[in-house]
């Protein structure tokens, strides 16, 4: 592997290698200690969670690992407007609640937590890294992770994103390319503006920023983390990869669908969630389409539809949020898959070198 970086000098890691965070259960407290007890980081996904569970998360991952490990969140937005009847989205919604055998999805109610009630719950959990998603995050939430002595890491899509994320004092910036599953995190243009492919993104921004660049998106053996380092990254951060492992948070029948299926069978949706998201394309998200209530609003309406159909293994009914490079996706203990990526990166090294 490269010479050791900051980030892995200061979180104490063996190898670049970040777990992403996948919120909404793709994780799991045992993956992500796994992937840290292997010499990567494992980074928890906390958005959807209340600071009680936040806390429970943590204590099940330290129970796991004395290694490092993170955890993220969604920054403070905006509360997105409520639509006047929600008649509409709840109707396009109504024939998969009937079909999955459960009652009529209801207005969603707020949330009875804050960021700021999350982000107390991050700062006692002993965690190494703190990572967010979708905005910026106020300068002070950054000073406090910091004097606990956390490692603070933003998500960037464009080189303006990264430069603002540097300005607001990040340690290192996650340079998301648009081939990455699950949502993406633009917040200073469009996201149809922000679609920058991974090997165009990580170099412009490490020519921008001064700290250390994570790259994300599309990265699923040690030919991709050796392009990353090649192209300026200190670290890569992989979600997909992880996501079919045997202590991934995802049903079977999520990991099967990833195994089966090919790149060109994703594509970016607002259907499940209200933010754009990126996903293996089935039923609900060609039915649905995009013109659904913002986020976290749709998000609540199709939750218990999701919970069933994962527990049910109907796969037509999920978000099945995953990237580009799913044909080179394993079924293997995480332990396995970071040693693994360790000697393909080492090989391809090598091979290039002589």
């Amino acid at each position: 592997m490269p010479l050791p970086t900051m980030l892995t000098e200061r979180l104490g890691l063996n190898h670049p290698i970040i777990q992403a965070p996948m919120a909404g259960g793709g994780d799991s407290p045992a993956l992500v200690a796994a992937v840290s007890e292997a010499g990567g980081i494992g980074v928890f996904g906390a958005a959807y969670l209340a600071p009680a569970q936040i806390a429970e998360a943590a204590k099940s991952i330290r129970e796991r690992t004395r290694r490092p490990f993170g955890l993220n969140l969604f920054s403070p937005l905006p509360t997105p407007e409520r639509p006047k009847d929600f008649a509409p989205a709840i109707a396009r919604l109504a024939p998969y609640y009937v079909e999955l055998g459960l009652p009529p999805p209801e207005v969603p109610a707020p949330p009875t937590y804050s960021f700021d009630d999350q982000f107390a719950a991050v700062l006692e959990s002993g965690a190494a890294m703190f990572s967010f998603t979708f905005a910026p995050v106020p300068s002070q939430t950054i000073a406090a992770a910091k004097a606990k002595g956390m490692v603070v890491a933003g998500t960037a899509t464009t080189v303006e994103e990264a430069v603002a994320l540097e300005k607001l004092g990040v340690d290192a910036v996650v340079a998301q390319g648009s081939e990455a599953g699950g949502h993406r995190g633009s917040f200073a243009q469009p996201f149809e503006a922000a679609m920058i492919g991974t090997m165009a993104l990580v170099p412009q921004i490490v020519d921008a920023v001064r700290v250390p660049v994570i790259a994300s998106g599309g990265i699923m053996d040690g030919r991709g983390i050796a392009a990353a380092f090649a192209l300026g990254a200190s670290a890569v951060q992989m979600g997909t990869a992880f996501l079919t492992c045997d202590e991934a948070g995802a049903s079977d029948a999520y990991k099967e669908k990833i195994m089966a299926s090919r790149e060109h069978e994703t594509r970016i949706t607002r259907a499940f969630s209200g933010r754009p998201a990126r996903g293996i394309v089935n039923r609900v998200m060609t039915e649905v389409g995009d013109e659904v209530p913002g986020f976290p609003l749709q998000n609540a309406l199709t939750r218990p539809m999701r919970t069933a159909a994962g527990k049910a293994g109907r796969t037509e009914y999920l978000s099945l949020w995953a990237g580009q490079g799913l044909r080179l996706a394993r079924r293997q203990m995480a332990g396995e898959l970071v040693a693994r990526l360790v000697a393909e990166t080492r090989a391809t090294i090598s091979r290039i070198g002589n």
